[in-house]
């Protein structure tokens, strides 16, 4: 029986997705569920995985454009899996290689060094300019000619088109730049309170919940704690109106094999700190295997990016549209600080508030990323209720 295999839909409002690469050749044997492509939407690369198992014919090349529906390979059930011939073997075809030819014999019109510099490094010596008596080749003379054919290295060029995935992300940036009034501002946070924390309470932490405490629940409850206060950072504009939201989902960037994803916790602002570090486990994995689905990056009302896990100091981090704010974390360097009229060495992050202007005042920006900085510097107070251990659920 052939089975018409058609491109399912990955997520609501998608109509297209594109052939990125086939995993498998024509004429090969699947086996049922295995991947046999991967395909890019504007949203993410997915995994097509075989409906049934037999001899696959391909029906669409890699790089083409393909609705949601359209048959894109057909499956032979009736096809038997076969061991694909092997390469024959070197001692029933062996293969000689030509014999090394010999060094073409110098110009006779050339000192012996020089000869023996020219056969080295294989010049002709008709290449070769003499200067001396009757044009002899001298040994400075190869040794120029050495010098003006050296070359700087390889200098080709590879074109790679563009995933789908990779021209939406253009789209959406250029319009960010060009549509919203995008301001970003700073401040410093002092992680000593975190690292004290975490210090006494990770590993029990992890024994128990199988999750280990990391910066981002902290981060993501400081800021849930701070979006109640400003509203206005979690809103967003549609035309001539502002939506609010009553609810926090936060958008998290992930580094993942075909760029980056935005996988969002929902409802962030209910979850307590096991919650929210196995959910980001959770999407993280699922992204790091190419098995994030679009319905799981649609929404999100605040995005967090940490460049800091690449050694990033500080940066302007660009809106995630629709929303108005996106809060960057950097890495953590132990600075020289003025604490109580002494300095003292303490672990330091920038951090770094983009907004778009348009409907976030500059008041409510520095607001919000100071409420953000309280939260993190003094976490028992403001995110622990004054108990760690119970709040942890330790």
């Amino acid at each position: 029986m052939l089975l018409e295999m058609k491109v399912p839909s990955p997520g609501e409002s998608i109509s297209e997705v594109e052939i990125a690469q086939w995993l498998v050749e024509d004429g090969d044997y699947v086996e049922k569920d295995q991947e046999i492509a991967e395909v890019d939407s504007d949203k993410a690369t997915l995994a097509l995985p075989a409906e049934e198992s037999g001899t696959i014919k391909l029906v669409a090349e890699e790089g083409d454009t393909v609705a949601v529906g359209q048959v894109v390979c057909i499956i032979d059930t009736d096809g038997v899996g076969e061991a694909k011939p092997s390469s024959t073997p070197q001692e029933d075809n062996p293969q000689v290689s030509p014999p090394k030819q010999a060094t073409k014999p110098v110009d006779a019109k050339a000192t012996p060094l020089a000869k023996a510099i020219i056969s080295q490094n294989d010049l002709l010596a008709k290449d070769v300019k003499g200067s001396g008596e009757g044009g002899k080749i001298l040994k400075e003379d190869v040794i120029e000619a050495m010098a003006s054919v050296k070359t700087d290295g390889p200098r080709g060029t590879d074109r790679k088109k563009m995933s789908m995935l990779r021209r939406k992300v253009a789209q959406r940036l250029v319009s960010v730049k060009n549509d919203t009034a995008m301001l970003t501002t700073f401040n410093e946070v002092d992680m000593s309170a975190i690292f004290a924390i975490r210090k006494e309470y990770k590993e029990i932490f992890k024994e128990k919940y199988g999750v280990g405490l990391g910066f981002m629940s902290f981060f993501t409850k400081a800021i849930t704690t701070a979006l109640k206060e400003f509203p206005d950072v979690n809103a967003q504009i549609d035309g001539k109106e502002v939506i609010y939201h009553n609810y926090a989902d936060i958008s998290i960037a992930v580094s993942a094999p075909k760029g980056l994803m935005v996988p969002v916790i929902r409802n962030a602002e209910l979850m307590n700190f096991k919650e929210v570090e196995s959910e980001v486990k959770r999407l993280a994995i699922r992204a790091r295997d190419g098995k994030i689905t679009p319905d799981e990056m649609l929404g999100g009302t605040f995005t967090i990016t940490n460049g800091g896990v690449f050694g990033s100091m500080l940066s302007t981090p660009i809106i995630n549209p629709p929303q108005s704010a996106i809060l960057g974390m950097h890495n953590i360097i132990e600075r020289p600080m003025a604490v109580n009229g002494k300095v003292e060495i303490r672990p330091i992050m920038y951090v770094a508030l983009s907004y778009d202007h348009r409907i976030i005042d500059g008041r409510e920006s520095v607001g919000f990323l100071v409420r953000v900085k309280e939260c993190l510097e003094d976490p028992t107070t403001h995110l622990l209720g004054g108990d760690v251990k119970k709040t942890l659920g330790l």
